[in-house]
């Protein structure tokens, strides 16, 4: 190797003892091949590990992609990813997903089950507070939870607790929740990011509007679809909160997200070019994180629209796109294949003995034939802040469509305001979800017949009724069959092409430390990079 190769490596090598992501013994060998001595290795080791214990200080600044000027406070419209990761900064929620992809402890120090799991118990934190100095209870428990329940709702998350029947305080510390049927998953399903608790008014309504949290850092100032500026909240229930303060900074466009976080603007990204990373990778200030994960890119079709209401419509648009292409050419290998049902592998009950569906442009052909629309000719709405390489995705499908003999035409659309204008309104659109920790989560909140994210408006009575015997299904290899079921129903009667389960992949300054192991449910270790990530000083 040569002089600067070997830098290159000992840098990246030291990244990793910093972060936990290496053993001793391979960065021993790995810097003494690089050439090291043994001694001075072991000093490298030692002062890159002493590193890696978390230091109070500074202030953290990271660029967001999906920012909008219609963004709002009010958790049951949240949909953007900066909504997403200023929430889990300025507020909390009964329960969190741990870097190690295990369920932990938030505002709820535990919780319990009946024999059927149709009524939990949750026990709350007696330290926790909000900003403004109120102590948390179980009546701002019961008011968060009750702003997504009831007809008058107009929150996303509706359909996540539509089998709640009651949610009661047995003092001021512990809540109980009844269902109509059991739900094993009822305290994953806490996690959703629709799901925060906020202050309760007198009233018992929700005061969402005031940006109220007690989460471990508060709001100071910020504007919709540019900025936000929060320091650390000193009566935080939880470890942590290490910078004294994070700026939350809009940055839509790739390059500028880029470009910032290279000449040291901001510490952090939330995604970054995946065409460029190779090079990214060589400069030895950045540090890229390469996560595997349940996200997913959708491409919905609404089954009430022709000509997407014919089912062999639907299936010749999924047998006209090439997933192996679309992951080597767009996410760079940097993801696993879709097969048209949101159940990834990195989910539990993963059916892995379901038929791959492959590139076929002639049986597309076929079906488009017997539907009676040869020369098919739709149009797919997309956006550059949905994910890197979105619109070049969508250009690379109409490409592959072409065999099949059906024209794509690719709407680039604007960034600001995408979920709002064009998701569930336009009839063919690219989409990027963000990780469920379970398959019901997923299946409750995108494709139950009566959910408000239903994105492709699908309906399938086979599927839902199987949805409903799952979630209090407590034998899991029973579990287990009912949702290869609805996978291959979903694959073969669904409204969404999902071409792939993209890892995120997201960049940082080699000055900002993690633990060995960051949350694979959003970027930046499951959207709190912020409160559990800290500078090397």
């Amino acid at each position: 190797m040569t002089k600067s190769t070997d830098q290159i490596l000992l840098t990246k090598l030291a990244d990793a003892a910093k972060t936990g992501s290496i053993s001793r013994r391979s960065f021993m060998h790995y810097s003494m091949a690089a050439g090291m001595t043994a001694s001075a290795a072991t000093g490298l080791w030692t002062s890159s590990a002493h590193a890696q214990e978390p230091r109070r200080g500074g202030t953290f600044r990271v660029g967001i992609h999906d920012g909008n000027t219609s963004d709002t406070h009010d958790p049951g419209m949240y949909s953007s990813r900066l909504q997403i990761h200023l929430v889990h900064q300025h507020r909390s929620f009964l329960t969190l997903i741990e870097p190690d992809g295990t369920l932990g402890p938030d505002l709820a120090t535990q919780w319990t089950a009946n024999a059927d799991a149709s009524v939990w118990t949750f026990e709350l934190n007696p330290n926790a507070t909000f900003h403004s100095g109120k102590s948390v209870t179980a009546n701002d428990v019961i008011a968060s939870l009750n702003h997504h329940r009831g007809d008058d709702t107009t929150s996303a998350a509706k359909a996540l607790l539509a089998a709640v029947t009651d949610v009661q305080a047995d003092g001021d510390h512990t809540v109980v929740v009844a269902l109509e049927s059991g739900n094993a998953d009822l305290p994953w399903l806490m996690t959703d990011y629709h799901l925060p608790v906020c202050p309760a008014n007198d009233d018992g309504t929700l005061n969402w509007q005031s940006g109220d949290g007690s989460g471990p850092y508060k709001i100071d100032s910020g504007e919709w679809g540019v900025s936000w500026s929060l320091s650390r909240h000193e009566g935080w229930h939880l470890e942590g909160a290490y910078f004294d303060k994070v700026d939350m900074l809009v940055l839509n466009d790739p390059n500028a997200r880029q470009s910032a976080l290279v000449t040291g603007d901001v510490d952090a990204v939330t995604a970054i070019d995946l065409k460029t990373s190779a090079l990214l990778e060589r400069d030895p200030n950045i540090a890229i994180d390469n996560v595997p994960s349940g996200a997913a890119i959708t491409m919905p079709m609404h089954c009430n629209t022709a000509p997407f209401d014919d089912v062999n419509v639907r299936n010749a648009l999924k047998l006209s796109i090439d997933r192996n292409e679309i992951i080597e050419k767009i996410a760079f290998g940097a993801a696993s294949i879709g097969n048209d049902f949101h159940h990834s592998p990195a989910q539990p009950y993963w059916p892995d003995d379901v038929e791959q569906r492959e590139y076929d442009p002639d049986q597309a052909k076929s079906l488009l034939k017997k539907a009676g629309v040869d020369g098919l000719t739709v149009s797919i709405s997309t956006a550059d802040s949905l994910f890197s390489g979105a619109v070049d995705m969508c250009v690379l499908y109409a490409a592959q469509a072409k065999a099949a003999g059906i024209t794509v035409n690719v709407v680039r659309e604007p960034n600001d305001g995408y979920y709002n204008d064009v998701w569930l309104k336009k009839p063919f659109c690219a989409v990027s979800w963000g990780a469920r920790p379970t398959p019901d989560v997923m299946y409750t909140l995108a494709y139950k017949d009566d959910a408000a994210w239903n994105e492709s408006f699908w309906q399938n009575e086979r599927f839902n009724e199987l949805l409903l015997q799952a979630k209090g299904e407590l034998d899991d290899s029973l579990r287990a069959e009912m949702y290869r079921e609805m996978a291959i129903i979903a694959r073969d009667d669904g409204g969404t092409v999902i071409p792939m389960f993209n890892n995120f992949v997201y960049a940082r300054r080699s000055n900002v430390m993690h633990g060995p192991n960051v949350a694979a449910s959003w970027e930046l270790d499951g959207a709190r990079g912020p409160s559990r990530w800290w500078f090397s000083g």
